[in-house]
């Protein structure tokens, strides 16, 4: 019985790490993922809130995994605001982060 629990533990995890679909956009891949040291000759544009799943039947999803899912959405969304460049502006916190999105190539144009 345990063999067979932990099969299909495996298996959710396996299938909730691909089955996101997450995909980073074409002008989303054009975004950059910078510090707050970097952005100060950058135009702040706003805020994004991300959130993505970080549990999978009541098991913590990876970190990283977690962390590049944000990443993605963050950047897709800060296209669509126009920006080019975003800063994590707060840690993650149960599949929960926002993003500062900032204009840095030509922030004045």
């Amino acid at each position: 019985m345990k063999t067979k629990t932990i099969l299909l533990l495996v298996s959710s995890l396996s299938l909730g790490a691909c089955a996101t679909g997450l995909k980073l956009t074409e002008e989303g891949e054009k975004v950059r993922v910078l510090d707050p040291t970097e952005v100060n000759s950058c135009r702040e544009l706003g805020k994004t809130n991300n959130s993505v799943s970080w549990q999978v039947v009541g098991i913590a999803r990876p970190e990283d995994a977690v962390s590049k899912e944000l990443r993605v959405l963050a950047r897709n969304s800060a296209s669509r605001m126009g920006g080019d460049t975003i800063v994590p502006l707060t840690i993650i916190d149960k599949g929960v982060q926002t993003f500062v999105v900032y204009k840095c190539i030509n922030p004045d144009g």
